[in-house]
């Protein structure tokens, strides 16, 4: 008979007790609670966050896109630059009107990388000293395109940028250096007008692979890194996440919290692809651009983009069972 029909096994009570007393509670508490805003920034000074990083001591350190700075949101939602990226009068960015700062990675020794488009030779990722300071360029990456997501795998010193216009993914040593396009393909390139032209966005190391979005397509993606470090065949793990912008893995497994930026969404999704909506505009999401998890808790950062309101940084607590150990 097919396997669904298949008699269940006869479970002697003694032993069916025992099972239910070791199988833990349901629990009713939400995935994410108890959003609230704990900073709002300057629209009219560029100050649209971007991305963002957490420190131990619970800070949260922010690209200002448009401000082409780097601040640090201090616990008592105090906010301090730690660096301005140099000004680029020239600037030719694609799909950006203006010089723009976008992903940010942070060290164990507290140094900052940033990434910074400019259309010009300053297009690259750039090293800011712990605490701030005087920004120093370590890789130049093509002008015409787009470095957008950053993410470190410190383990073997590389920094990885997706480019959102140039459908690729960059690999960079730590140290600095020449960047080697790592991964391409049709996968992480956008789509054309009328569509945004932003192919892969977000990017995260997680369990020996390069995780990308893309926000044309609403994909998330899987890039296993192999012995060599080179990458291998890119997967597919989740679609229909319409204008996908940034993600996190709040755990150990690949569960996911996404931002959907034209939305005001951020959603949890889940390995099989289905995904539920945690967070809204209601929550306080203005353009939701980027995510970062400290323990149990869970900060969003929203850039206010086409909203034009109140671009801000939103902290919500995080269920224990989705939590990092």
């Amino acid at each position: 008979m097919p396997r669904f029909l298949r008699p269940a096994a006869v479970v002697p009570a003694a032993v069916m007790i025992g099972l239910l007393a070791a199988a833990p509670a349901a629990s009713d508490e939400p995935v994410v609670s108890n959003a609230h805003v704990i900073a709002h920034f300057d629209l009219a000074n560029g100050q649209t966050p971007e991305n963002l990083v957490t420190e131990r001591g619970g800070s949260v350190d922010v690209t200002f896109a448009f401000a082409r700075q780097v601040a640090k949101v201090t616990r008592e939602r105090r906010v301090r630059v730690l660096a301005t990226l140099p000004a680029e009068n020239n600037a030719r960015t694609s799909l950006m009107d203006g010089a723009v700062t976008l992903g940010l990675a942070r060290a164990h020794d507290g140094t900052l990388y940033v990434n910074y488009a400019t259309g010009t030779g300053k297009t690259g990722v750039w090293r800011i000293p712990a605490g701030g300071g005087t920004p120093e360029q370590i890789a130049q990456l093509p002008p015409g395109g787009l470095p957008n997501g950053l993410a470190l795998d410190e383990r073997h010193g590389v920094l990885y940028a997706a480019d959102s216009v140039l459908g690729t993914v960059w690999r960079i040593p730590q140290t600095g250096g020449t960047p080697t396009a790592w991964a391409t393909g049709t996968t992480l390139r956008g789509l054309p007008a009328p569509a945004t032209g932003f192919g892969a966005n977000g990017i995260k190391v997680h369990q020996d692979a390069v995780w990308v979005t893309n926000s044309d397509r609403g994909t998330l993606l899987r890039i296993p890194v192999g012995a060599d470090g080179s990458a291998g065949t890119i997967e597919t793990r989740a679609t229909g996440l319409t204008g996908v912008d940034d993600f996190v893995f709040p755990g150990h497994s690949d569960v996911v919290l996404a931002a959907l930026n034209p939305s005001n969404e951020v959603v949890l999704v889940h390995p099989d692809g289905a995904r539920a909506t945690v967070l809204t505009v209601q929550d306080g999401l203005s353009n939701p651009t980027s995510l970062a998890v400290n323990g149990r808790d869970v900060f969003v950062a929203g850039g206010a983009y086409s909203t034009q309101r109140d671009p801000n940084l939103l902290k919500a607590h995080l269920r224990a069972h989705f939590a990092r150990s």
